[in-house]
Parts: C-alpha cells; sequence; structure tokens
C-alpha cells in the first residue's frame, strides 16, 4: 500500500475494528493502539500500550499523518474513570501527536457531549472536544449516534429482550442512529481534511430526518428478530432502580449504571441537520431497516443471540 499511514487508537474494539477494515479498503497504512495485540491480525501495524503510555504514545504517531482516535471510556461504575480514560488520554495523546508533527487529527466524541450536564460521560467527551480544538492541529470532531452493527454489545440486550417478546425502552423520545460500516467509512473520508471537514464537529446519521423514536427502535430490532415486541416505556425513577439492581448483580461489568440513565431518559439525541456533514464527502449506505436485519443476522451466525 502506498496511501497515507494513520495512527488509530481503540482498534480491537467495536467501532475500532470496522475502523481498520473502512482504511484498509481506503488503501491507507494503519499504525493501531492495543492494551493486547490481536492475534492474527495483520490489517496494522500494532503497537502494545494505551493512552496513559506516553512511550507507546509515540511509537503510535511517529511518522504518520493522520491519527484517528476512537477509544474512549463508555460504561463505568465509577464516573471519575471518564475523566482519566476520556479527557487525559485525549490530552496525553494530542499532546504526542504535536510533538510529533502530526498534521492531521479526527476526534470520536459523542452527542452526549451536547448535553454535559446529564452525564460524568458526556461531560468527560465535553472537554475532550474543548481539548481537541485548543489543540492547534488540523481537527475533525465526530459525534455519532446510537451506533449498531456486529460487535456490539449494548443493542445487543434490545435484540435479545425483542427475541423475548417484551422490549423496555427510556421515557418517551428520539435518537438517531448509524451503522458502524457507515461510521468507520465517514472516519476514513476524513483523514485527508481540508477546508469542508477541518475545523467543524459533525452529527451523523442514517438519513432518517428527525431520528427514530423509543418505541420505532424497539420495533425495528423486534422486526429483524421476527417479533413484534411488547414495548414497554420505563419512568427514570424504575431505571434508577434497575441501574443499582445492575451494579449489585454484576458490580464492575454493570452495563446499566447510573450516569447512563442520566442520559437515557433524555428526549432528544437526534442528530441536527445544521451539522450534518457534506454529501460530497460521505453519506449513509445502509438503511437502518436492513441494517437491524443484517446485525440480527450476525448476532445468529456468532452465537450471540
Amino acid at each position: 500500500m502506498s496511501g497515507p499511514l494513520v495512527a488509530l487508537t481503540g482498534g480491537t474494539g467495536f467501532v475500532g475494528r470496522a475502523a481498520l477494515d473502512a482504511l484498509a479498503k481506503s488503501g491507507a497504512r494503519v499504525r493501531a493502539l492495543a492494551r493486547t495485540v490481536p492475534e492474527g491480525a495483520d490489517a496494522a501495524e500494532w503497537v502494545r500500550g494505551d493512552l496513559s503510555d506516553r512511550a507507546a504514545l509515540g511509537r503510535l504517531v511517529e511518522g504518520t499523518e493522520a491519527v484517528i482516535h476512537v477509544a474512549g471510556l463508555t460504561t463505568a461504575t465509577d464516573p471519575s474513570a471518564f475523566e482519566a480514560a476520556n479527557v487525559t488520554g485525549t490530552l496525553n495523546l494530542l499532546e504526542v501527536a504535536a510533538a510529533a508533527g502530526v498534521p492531521r487529527f479526527v476526534f470520536v466524541s459523542s452527542l452526549s457531549a451536547r448535553e454535559p450536564e446529564l452525564s460524568a460521560y458526556g461531560a468527560s467527551k465535553a472537554r475532550a472536544e474543548m481539548l481537541v480544538k485548543a489543540s492547534g492541529l488540523d481537527w475533525t470532531i465526530v459525534r455519532p449516534p446510537g451506533v449498531y452493527g456486529p460487535w456490539d454489545v449494548d443493542y445487543l440486550e434490545m435484540f435479545k429482550l425483542a427475541r423475548c417478546g417484551v422490549v423496555p425502552v427510556p421515557p418517551p423520545g428520539r435518537s438517531s442512529l448509524l451503522h458502524v460500516t457507515d461510521l468507520a467509512a465517514l472516519l476514513a473520508a476524513l483523514v485527508p481534511g481540508g477546508e469542508a471537514v477541518s475545523g467543524h464537529v459533525f452529527e451523523p446519521d442514517d438519513g432518517q430526518a428527525g431520528g427514530w423514536t423509543h418505541r420505532e427502535l424497539a420495533h425495528l430490532i423486534g422486526w429483524a428478530v421476527g417479533r413484534r415486541p411488547w414495548v414497554v416505556h420505563l419512568p427514570r425513577a424504575v431505571l434508577e432502580q434497575a441501574a443499582r439492581a445492575d451494579r449489585f448483580v454484576r458490580r464492575g461489568r454493570a452495563r446499566l449504571t447510573a450516569d447512563r440513565v442520566g442520559y437515557m431518559a433524555h428526549t432528544d439525541w437526534v442528530a441536527r441537520a445544521a451539522m450534518a456533514v457534506p454529501r460530497e464527502i460521505w453519506t449513509p449506505r445502509i438503511a437502518t431497516r436492513e441494517g437491524m436485519k443484517m446485525t440480527a443476522q450476525w448476532y445468529r451466525d456468532n452465537r450471540w443471540l
């Protein structure tokens, strides 16, 4: 390959796996950071380390033309953990990249960053965005909405419940969705930079104007698994009780945390049209109905469902 050399964090995670594939298809060469280097993963040159290891970060970014920063903490029972992973980790990477003369930085944030008062996670992403904007690098920030697809463990819970015939959802609200393959294609498309994308914050989605209601999402997932589930809206107080129960049962592995309840109960996680990616740069390819069906099949094929 003769394409640009791109540094990638989070390459073993849900979004990172897809980003590796998208970068390879674009012709880019990839150097990826991982705590544990995966066996047989020859799509990238791997650097062992994490975001607290500046020596590893130095090896990661040396000679690269762009950094795509995907790695981050999304769930934690201790809210202070978000500061170390998402804020300090991002600062470490920015400082190392700037010292190495890396010209381009693409940061994967979250829609939750626009409402930082709702959760420690969203607040950490908002602070990380501020660091990126102040870095002096040629930056672009991507705030994905709800991302689903192969290897995702968050929406998996809804697929399992839908198959059982009942799906509890947060209080009525709307959210945008995006297949992980489309998000990965966007990240690869942003590597070259340019006037249309540099210094911009984007909120991509699947093209569904106004997003999806929680009820519509539950029925979409139900259709994907061949059921029409009973959809139950849970009040915030019930979600908070469920979070306490999840922590009691699964301890540090709890998926429904008190912090997550903060943004789950918010009514509007719809990507804003004013912050859409220019169509000449990227457009979503996977319709959500078909994407949900493909995801359900992947879960079955891999015995997750």
